[in-house]
């Protein structure tokens, strides 16, 4: 046990800090505090040492130095043993026990849009770190604290104990306060850091949540967020209503955001199962656009999630309820919308801000910086940007004798945006607005060819077939012609380019090379 009778306390959050700071005064407890802190705790008639009387050296270069001193580091870093203790005596050094510190507001500064590179350096936290580390080191003998979350804690235990704190809450507080620096510095890090693939890669999470379960019931799991994006997305989104989202719920959902973010035109639906689209609309009427995107696949449909680039109406709800869904992830749902989804009382219903509200176009783009992770084994990361390339009409390629009308140079480009959300191999059919028939994730090209026609049916006649790399052979081609595709959009760059193109000029297609490829692995 830790019997605490000196504390040190500086606090940039000073929420909840006086209940703890007058218990500790009450019982005899001896403060020490520095700057702000102390004036606050002074104010409140708690009697407190300022650090400079125990330093016996003033506070200088504007608060940069004031607790970088042996009679605060050795008082922290001391051991209860009689040698440590009998040298703090010939120096006429106090043992520390218990810091309580939280560190100057990096994060909340970096946070303002019109932050500056020095304020935010001046915003770097030196002392706190040191003391923080300090006395997680000395867990065995000093109680440390880095967050207001904790004093209730730490009040509870000191009442129950008799002014003492157990080892066990010791080091567990040693350990998140180790936790603490980590994600202070990284944060610090990722800031200053310039280059989107740095030689060192910190990465700073905190859990959202436990899951029951990962993607399988026998896996253990659990949801983090990186707390300095603020791009709209899945870590930041409010749940409204319905069950508690699993590990496949947030894949999905994810998966749902993304392809909706890329429609900034219409009211754009998108319904995702197992990870891939199933159909996908856009129209000026937000209920038709659901309608045609479930049209595509209703068997896939059934018990997926769905998402949406704006905020759900009262009709398209009332539409949306008349079969299973998992969960809708939007911008908004009005009053009336949520009235009707609610009837569901195990729907999940995601809100997340909207994304045309920020300075960049899309979503993602609105944070560059942000990198796209994926574990491997042995302890390996890889590490890439995000798909953000764009297409217009104006950078197609056209590759064949007839040129595509208007309209399949919309429906090309609406299916180029779908594809790169589809598992490779990915094989689209779209007219103008919407998808006719998915193939996803098949080892070779014309299977998926094979089930997006097999999907569509006879709705394949007069549809644009996008892929997501180009066509080794051309028997996906000839497939299409059977199905009644008209035109293809696809990468280029196979060895057998001309026999392809000479197989969409046999049979009349229009054929559009746009140079880059879509692979979602």
């Amino acid at each position: 046990m830790i019997r605490v009778k000196r504390a040190l306390i500086s606090v940039s959050d000073k929420q909840g800090l006086l209940t703890l700071a007058n218990y500790l005064n009450q019982t005899g407890v001896e403060i020490i505090s520095t700057g702000g802190t102390a004036n606050a705790l002074k104010e409140a008639g708690i009697t407190v040492i300022p650090v400079a009387e125990v330093t016996n050296f003033p506070e200088m270069l504007d608060g940069r130095v004031k607790t970088l001193h042996p009679n605060i580091q050795a008082g922290i870093l001391a051991q209860r043993t009689p040698e440590h203790l009998k040298q703090l005596e010939e120096q006429k050094i106090k043992p520390i026990d218990l810091v309580i510190i939280n560190l100057y507001p990096f994060a909340r500064t970096i946070a303002k849009p019109d932050v500056t590179l020095e304020e935010a350096i001046e915003n770097i936290d030196i002392g706190g770190p040191t003391m923080i580390r300090a006395a997680a080191k000395n867990y065995k003998y000093v109680g440390v604290v880095v967050s207001p979350a904790r004093y209730e804690e730490l009040l509870l235990e000191l009442k129950k104990n008799d002014g003492c704190l157990s080892l066990e809450l010791s080091y567990k507080l040693a350990c998140e306060a180790f936790a603490h620096t980590a994600q202070y510095d990284s944060i610090i890090h990722q800031y200053l850091e310039k280059d989107p693939l740095p030689i060192h890669l910190n990465l700073s999470y905190e859990k959202v949540s436990p899951l029951r379960y990962g993607e399988n019931s026998h896996q253990q799991a659990g949801f983090y967020k990186n707390t300095q994006i603020t791009v709209p997305g899945i870590g930041n989104a409010k749940q409204l209503h319905g069950k508690e989202l699993s590990y496949n719920n947030i894949l999905d959902l994810d998966s749902a955001l993304a392809l909706v973010s890329e429609f900034e035109e219409d009211f754009a639906c998108a319904i995702i199962k197992h990870n891939n689209p199933c159909g996908v609309a856009v129209d000026g009427n937000q209920l038709t656009a659901y309608k045609l995107a479930y049209e595509t696949d209703p068997i896939s449909a059934f018990g997926g999630i769905i998402g949406f680039n704006r905020q759900v109406e009262k009709s398209t709800a009332e539409e949306i309820i008349k079969t299973f869904i998992e969960a809708i992830i939007a911008p908004g749902f009005s009053q009336e919308a949520l009235e009707v989804l609610k009837t569901k009382k195990d729907l999940r219903l995601l809100e997340v801000s909207s994304w045309q509200n920020h300075s960049s176009p899309g979503r993602l783009e609105a944070c560059p910086t942000l990198l796209a992770l994926r574990t491997v084994g042995g302890g390996g990361l890889l590490v890439q940007t995000h798909d953000l390339k764009k297409i217009s009409a104006q950078d197609l390629k056209i590759v064949t004798k007839r040129q595509p009308s208007p309209q399949e140079i919309k429906a090309m480009l609406f299916g180029w945006k779908v594809v790169k959300h589809v598992r490779s191999n990915a094989i689209v059919l779209v007219k103008e607005n919407r998808t006719m028939g998915i193939g996803a994730g098949q080892t070779s090209r014309v299977d998926s060819v094979k089930i997006a026609i097999n999907k569509a049916g006879s709705n394949a006649f007069g549809t644009v077939m996008v892929s997501d790399a180009f066509f080794p052979f051309r028997d996906g081609i000839d497939l299409a012609d059977k199905a009644g595709v008209r035109a293809i959009i696809q990468p280029g760059g196979s060895i057998k380019d001309e026999e392809i193109i000479q197989a969409a000029d046999e049979y009349a297609m229009t054929m559009a090379f746009t140079g880059i490829r879509h692979f979602k692995h």
